[in-house]
């Protein structure tokens, strides 16, 4: 979120930040987006049991209040139903911290190390009824290295999300295609932002 709120803040950048949404009242997010004076907003699914569809359309009166015309997730742990999926067709879009279709769900950098990957990275894709299923907007991978833990591989996939998602956002609100392939180095470590698989 910091990424993109970071992009946003460029009066270059295609899209602008009108509303950071959570489903949990104390997130970190949620201070972070009032101190760039970005809205907020709040719909605690706990107070909706187990019934999902009654949160997402409290979500969904939040988004629509704000305006808003494409939802980025960063870091929002629920599956959506298909109903709101279907509402947000093709417009709603999520980061995920593995080279997609590899190791969907959680605990991927966990799975990519126990299965001896040398690569891993992150994948930017359009969200759909199945998780982490959806048709990828743009990849970074970032090197694996004989040392790794599942937190130092953490680490450095996070830079590469920072790195990507706005790009892949950008691309999307221009209604372009990610076809740039372009090295980076951040702080020393090589991230390859790459186009679609």
């Amino acid at each position: 979120m910091e990424a993109l709120l970071a992009a946003a803040s460029n009066p270059a950048w295609p899209a602008e930040a009108v509303l950071v949404l959570s489903n949990r009242p104390d997130a970190d997010a949620l201070g972070k987006a009032a101190l760039l004076n970005v809205e907020t907003a709040v719909v605690n699914h706990t107070r909706y049991g187990k019934d999902r569809e009654a949160f997402e359309r409290a979500m969904n009166f939040e988004l629509d209040r704000a305006g808003v015309e494409l939802v980025a997730l960063a870091g929002f742990m629920r599956v959506l139903t298909p109903w709101f999926v279907r509402l947000w067709a093709g417009r709603l879009i999520n980061i995920h911290p593995s080279l997609l279709p590899k190791y969907p769900g959680v605990d991927t950098h966990e799975r990519a190390l126990a299965a001896g990957e040398k690569v891993a990275g992150c994948t930017v894709h359009h969200v759909t009824a199945n998780v982490d299923d959806g048709p990828v907007i743009g990849s970074a991978e970032v090197d694996v290295r004989a040392d790794d833990t599942p937190e130092t591989l953490a680490a450095r996939v996070l830079k590469a999300e920072h790195l990507l998602y706005p790009r892949c956002l950008a691309a999307v609100v221009r209604n372009e295609e990610t076809r740039v392939v372009e090295h980076v180095l951040v702080d020393g470590d090589e991230v390859r932002i790459l186009a679609p698989r």
